[in-house]
């Protein structure tokens, strides 16, 4: 018989990642605090819960994807919360990316209740998650993992164990640290390259071509030529990050001088007004600076 899965917070990730588990055929219980992409899922096929306790109760496997530590705290430990909910064996599998040491303390308050957790944070944005290719990082134990597994195929490709519980939030906060790099650095180069008068769309050709090349620059290309930033990642979300990263930097004794950089770059694209632009969009604070536009021709 397929497992029955939970999953709460259906946003920009958590809407496709769970048509993907519907269309793998897993019977599929949702919440979230919009009841907009909830309803799109029960037109689905999905079942709707009023509180993440009601959702626990009704699976196996229960899959959170929220934007912070605080959200996952509130729905794994809070008033109506998973640690209520009647169910030992199940399985929490936290997909979202917070903080390792939060992970850790939530699986520890949970464990007495018989429920098992994974932290499994994800990479490949919306078009990643839209088509099932998301790269999975996961931290716990061993046999759940391999429980879990056939769950991460309907929603991923790469899907990595990593040791034990936080080794996956540590992992994708690595992730971070490149792809904010990477991004900025583009924003960087793009932002010359308009100055000097070269033809973008030519220029990110010969750039993916070299070692220069990247998933951002192949992803993000749609996005700087039509100087279009709506998100995929919001830039406020990968701001939160960033502070994830500095707060586990100073926590294990790793200076992190590119980063810190980078972070407040982010910030001062969030004090124009622009958090809710794709992460691609630090371009244009790159472009504010320069007096130039980044964009393909029209």
């Amino acid at each position: 018989m397929t497992q029955a899965i939970g999953f709460i917070g259906v946003g920009i990730m958590g809407r496709p990642m769970a048509r993907n588990l519907l269309k793998a055929g897993y019977p599929l219980v949702v919440h979230s605090r919009s009841q907009g992409p909830v309803d799109e899922l029960v037109g689905a096929g999905a079942k709707a819960a009023t509180s993440p306790k009601a959702v626990a109760e009704q699976v196996e496997i229960l899959i959170t994807m929220l934007p912070n530590s605080p959200d996952v705290e509130l729905v794994a430990l809070g008033e109506n919360g998973i640690i209520e909910a009647d169910n030992r064996g199940l399985i929490f599998v936290d997909m979202s990316t917070i903080s390792p040491i939060v992970s850790q303390k939530i699986a520890k308050a949970l464990e007495p209740r018989g429920i098992r957790m994974l932290d499994a944070p994800v990479s490949g944005g919306e078009k990643g998650a839209i088509e099932a290719t998301l790269s999975i990082m996961v931290g716990g134990d061993r046999a759940i993992f391999d429980q879990v597994l056939p769950v991460f195929q309907a929603m991923g490709k790469t899907i990595t164990h990593l040791g034990p519980l936080g080794a996956g939030g540590f992992t994708k906060l690595a992730n971070q640290i490149i792809v904010a790099g990477n991004l900025t650095a583009l924003a960087e180069a793009l932002t010359l390259a308009a100055k000097a008068g070269l033809d973008i769309e030519l220029t990110l050709k010969a750039l993916g071509g070299g070692l220069a090349g990247s998933r951002c620059l192949e992803q993000k290309t749609p996005n700087y030529l039509a100087h279009s930033f709506n998100p995929g990642f919001k830039v406020d979300l990968h701001y939160k990050d960033l502070g994830l990263i500095m707060e586990a930097g100073r926590a294990l004794g790793v200076p992190l001088p590119t980063t810190a950089v980078v972070q407040e770059l982010f910030n001062a694209l969030r004090q124009k007004g622009r958090g809710g632009l794709d992460h691609s969009g630090i371009v244009t604070l790159l472009e504010d600076l320069a007096g130039v536009e980044v964009r393909g021709k029209k």
